[in-house]
């Protein structure tokens, strides 16, 4: 019995651990799905979620300090050799041979800048360790989109390469039979041939490629390398989310990246507080309950207490430190300042990376309109070719032209298609349209 139980709980742990093992991978990989994926399971975001945790902790152990701080001691001593002194002109020896203390203190923070520091920013510490995950959200969402994109591109070159192939078979069948029945040298056909061969190399070539780039978008969205990634899309849906307005102007408080420095600037000035307030006296209370024993014999010793106890209070202040809190203090100054300045640069440069990015999505949107224009006129001038060829109008060679064109027209449409999307991406987080 105990046997077929211990069965049926090893069979319930692998369904378990299959199941969650299920849940962990993605059975079909959109690009929504990647980006999701990538900011529950990539391991900078995992690490990011850490440090939240981590921050919450110290903020917790510096804010304990308000808290009374009660401590216990104690304490036994024996004498060898009581102390002796002269008392009326004869020598007497003091205390006894067994001496022991139960020792109950307490101290309680009235005013200290340490402590107050501590819980006048706390919630500023935690808005800065929250943006900093916000911000590598943004990073890894970004990073992940243009790796799904760089994917894509290579599986529809691939699909191209697989379509020229089909093609080229055709017209080799075609060549090889013309060549036969004496319509045509043989030319034709070894032209074909050497077509089709070039057309499998760069099937082959791009395979490898696309293997390297799906490894590489797993390890950007942390997926396990050792399962398959099952890549869906929909190329109608993605060529209608080529446009954006571009006549947006950027708001700098949406970019992460000026959030962090606001949150800075408000801990740089709490730091000069802080270094202001060194001018004022730190403030506590104490009190103290103490147990004592005293007695010549051990086993008598805690027979009989002394008590005593007392409180008071602690006022301490520096009177002069060789002006090093003025010094701090115009430390704490500069560092605002230096912020200042950061928060000034950072909008430069996001005013140039805004531009840079509308530019490069102009010039790729304009470049994607005309490569779109340029694949159906490629298809149009294959087929006419190919019939005339068929015919007896057209040459092999203006056939193996128009193939060509076809094939580049189409590859440089899809490329240009994920570029002006890519490039979309920059224009979106360069004006902090991309949160987590």
């Amino acid at each position: 019995m105990k046997r077929i139980l211990g069965f049926i709980l090893v069979i319930l742990l692998i369904k378990e651990n299959a199941a969650a093992q299920a849940d962990s991978l993605l059975r079909e990989a959109t690009l929504q799905n990647v980006v999701q994926y990538a900011l529950q399971n990539q391991p900078l975001l995992k690490q990011s979620v850490i440090d939240e945790q981590i921050t919450e902790q110290t903020i917790k152990s510096k804010l304990a300090d308000w808290y009374p701080q009660v401590n216990f001691g104690y304490n036994y001593q024996h004498n060898f050799q009581l102390q002796q002194t002269v008392f009326a002109g004869n020598t007497v020896k003091i205390g006894v041979n067994n001496t022991s203390a139960l020792t109950f203190t307490g101290t309680q923070n009235i005013f200290n800048r340490d402590v107050l520091l501590a819980s006048r920013t706390a919630e500023d510490v935690r808005r800065a360790a929250r943006q900093n995950t916000a911000g590598n959200k943004i990073d890894v969402a970004v990073t992940a989109t243009k790796a799904f994109y760089d994917v894509l591109a290579t599986l529809q070159q691939i699909k191209v390469a697989e379509e020229t192939i089909t093609r080229l078979e055709r017209s080799l069948k075609d060549a090889t039979a013309q060549y036969n029945v004496g319509i045509t040298d043989k030319t034709d056909y070894k032209r074909a041939t050497i077509a089709l061969n070039n057309a499998k190399a760069s099937k082959a070539a791009n395979t490898d490629l696309l293997n390297a780039r799906i490894e590489y978008l797993k390890t950007v969205i942390g997926y396990p390398v050792d399962k398959n990634l099952n890549i869906v899309y929909d190329s109608l849906a993605m060529e209608r989310e080529v446009f954006t307005d571009t006549l947006q102007r950027v708001d700098y408080t949406k970019r992460i990246e000026y959030q962090r420095l606001a949150t800075q600037k408000k801990l740089q000035e709490a730091n000069l507080k802080y270094n202001r307030w060194s001018f004022i006296p730190t403030v506590s209370a104490f009190g103290a309950y103490n147990l004592n024993y005293f007695n010549n014999s051990f086993s008598k010793l805690y027979n009989t207490a002394a008590p005593n106890s007392y409180a008071g209070l602690t006022v301490a202040f520096p009177i002069f430190q060789g002006f090093k809190r003025t010094a701090n203090i115009r430390q704490a100054e500069l560092q605002v300042n230096r912020v200042d300045w950061d928060i000034i640069s950072l909008q430069k440069s996001i005013n140039a990376e805004y531009a840079q990015a509308l530019a490069a999505y102009k010039a790729n949107f304009e470049n994607y309109k005309a490569l779109k224009e340029n694949v159906d006129l490629a298809q149009e001038v294959y087929d006419v070719i190919q019939l005339q060829y068929k015919a007896g109008v057209k040459t092999y060679l203006e056939v193996i032209t128009s193939e060509t064109d076809l094939r580049t027209a189409r590859i440089n449409y899809y490329n240009a298609l994920y570029q002006v999307l890519a490039s979309k991406t920059d224009v979106q987080k360069a004006l902090g349209q991309i949160n987590y």
